[in-house]
């Protein structure tokens, strides 16, 4: 199993060089054929400080100069992309996660900046990325170009999210030198070592050796980073938690604090 199609998102308003150069890592890593995108939209309305809101012409403006800079975006990542690997690029004027979110049915895998921003027409939604686009998500620490992803930790927990999150991240668990597959244990349930071993023993069939911890105290997502942390992961693979209200998402609390975490790189599936 491999990746096979990556995307790589890339923000209007950051230096594309450190997700470029990512990505061409990634895809010579898993001999993919490498997606580049980048999106922004325009404002529906434009208030001035007196309150007056214009339309047409200052949208035209707008919509230019993000065509200018997602031109740029186009001449940086054709530019870093060596032509050993086979590429492409997309771009379009629209909301960069609705436009994520479509581009992802053709990629195994999206990877794109842990920094969010406020400005939903510019930014990507992390979260609704997560959990709605069907496709492992790869949400990179900050300003990183290699992603080695030689210790890896599996946030382990017994539900269809972590179930799927292990099955999608096997291809870097198969080049990890060191696979740590936890779970915080607040019941003392032997249950739950009897699933750790069962994952154990489904990676060694898939030739992955890897070791169980069980986290003493409550399910919280700060506990998880600590030992994440103290085992020197540079990758965490976890289940997104959460569901739609009035088309926002609610997150599980674990899952609001990993999309929140900016120090390290992690993998979510949904």
């Amino acid at each position: 199993m491999s990746y096979k199609s990556i995307i790589v998102n890339l923000a209007v308003d950051a230096s594309p060089a450190p997700m470029v150069k990512l990505g061409v890592e990634l895809a010579e890593r898993f001999g993919a054929h490498l997606i580049g995108l980048a999106a922004a939209d325009v404002p529906p309305l434009v208030a001035t400080g007196d309150g007056m809101v214009y339309e047409g012409e200052i949208m035209q403006i707008q919509r230019t100069e993000i065509e200018k800079l997602l031109a740029e975006l186009r001449a940086e990542f054709e530019r870093l992309v060596p032509e050993s690997i086979s590429s492409e690029w997309g771009q379009e004027v629209c909301s960069p996660t609705r436009f994520l979110s479509v581009s992802a049915r053709a990629a195994d895998l999206i990877v794109t900046s842990g920094e969010e921003g406020e400005n939903v027409y510019r930014t990507v939604d992390i979260g609704s990325l997560a959990l709605g686009t069907g496709r492992p998500v790869l949400i990179t620490a900050s300003n990183v170009e290699h992603i080695m992803a030689k210790t890896v930790l599996v946030a382990w927990k017994d539900t269809r999210e972590a179930r799927r999150a292990l099955t999608d991240a096997l291809p870097f668990l198969a080049k990890a030198n060191e696979v740590v597959i936890a779970t915080i244990d607040s019941d003392r349930d032997d249950s739950i070592r009897d699933s750790l071993a069962d994952v154990a023993v489904f990676l060694e069939h898939h030739d992955i050796m890897a070791r169980t911890e069980l986290i003493a105290g409550e399910a919280d997502g700060d506990r998880l980073l600590t030992f994440a942390r103290s085992i020197h992961a540079d990758l965490v693979v976890s289940g997104a938690y959460g569901r739609s209200r009035l088309r926002e998402w609610a997150f599980g609390g674990v899952t609001r604090t990993l999309i929140g975490e900016s120090s390290i790189n992690r993998f979510m599936s949904y």
